[in-house]
């Protein structure tokens, strides 16, 4: 069975509601910067951060940030999600200034070196997302699902870019303290729908939107277990489905080890995001990740 999704300033089409990985195009970015992408995809990280909690500091000057980049494109990644400020647990937000002023020259070296592979821009501000989609980046990854800045959604509907709506309970600095729902699955689908809802039919955001669940932010280790076990029911919703398990701490806090050694949790896990309906893998090591997707797709092809 085959499938498409097309994701930026076109159409959209549902795909039928099935754990098999059949062959699926997700399309994103502008009609002036169209790419296409094969899924299940790997969006490779890149955290141009001092203090992000595995690799922050890096991959600080031009050069690092290109060899990274270089690698993670060799590997296999699709898409090059850049940060350049932190959104760990506790972690306090820089100025909008520093954000655009470290941002904008990744963006454009890594654009100009790579301009076969879509850049995706980590941020929830929208005047931060305007000025990333005047350089030419393809996609938002927003972790506040809209939140956090009012004027996102226009920022998108203006310029036709594609959408990563990420859920998060609180905000970076306080979203471990005692996060708590009522049913942490069904709350974070109720989330998805209104905001999808208001950014489609009020805010005029036409088939642009990704859905990330949001492992690690204002959830607590059961919730993160949780939401993995019944992460396939998000894809009741209709959209393209991403997963941020790279590292994270409910590896390192159920095995007792540090991020620098969460490699192998971290294969695990995104082998059962893929097993029950991911699209996309978000993560620090795109090679394990192309692995993990190609022997899953041996497996569903029996």
């Amino acid at each position: 069975m085959t499938g498409e999704y097309r994701i930026g300033n076109s159409s959209y089409f549902r795909l039928p509601n099935t754990l098999l990985m059949e062959e699926r195009i997700l399309r994103i970015g502008t009609r002036k910067r169209p790419y296409s992408i094969g899924l299940p995809a790997v969006m490779g990280i890149l955290n141009v951060t001092p203090d992000s909690f595995y690799d922050g500091g890096r991959y600080a000057d031009r050069d690092s940030w290109l060899r990274q980049t270089e690698r993670m494109v060799n590997e296999g990644a699709s898409v090059i999600d850049i940060g350049v400020m932190s959104t760990r647990p506790g972690s306090e937000a820089v100025n909008p200034d520093e954000e655009m002023d470290r941002l904008l020259p990744v963006v454009e070296t890594v654009m100009d070196r790579f301009p076969e592979i879509p850049v995706s821009v980590d941020t929830y501000r929208a005047t931060v997302a305007e000025e990333a989609c005047r350089k030419g980046a393809a996609m938002i990854n927003d972790i506040s699902g809209g939140k956090m800045d009012k004027d996102m959604p226009g920022i998108l509907a203006r310029y036709g870019i594609s959408y990563v709506m990420m859920h998060i309970q609180g905000t970076p600095c306080d979203m471990q303290q005692n996060p708590v729902y009522t049913d942490v699955v069904e709350d974070i689908i109720g989330f998805f729908r209104d905001q999808t809802h208001d950014f489609i039919e009020n805010k005029g955001v036409k088939g642009q939107i990704i859905l990330d669940p949001g492992f690690g932010f204002g959830k607590t280790l059961e919730h993160n277990y949780r939401i993995l076990s019944s992460i396939g029911r998000f894809r009741e919703l209709g959209f393209p489905l991403m997963a941020g398990l790279s590292r994270k701490s409910m590896i390192c806090k159920a095995l007792g080890i540090t991020p620098g050694e969460a490699l192998n949790g971290t294969t695990v896990l995104n082998t059962i995001a893929l097993l029950r309906g991911v699209d996309v893998l978000r993560v620090h090591d795109v090679r394990e990740a192309v692995e993990v997707i190609t022997l899953v797709n041996k497996i569903m092809e029996l």
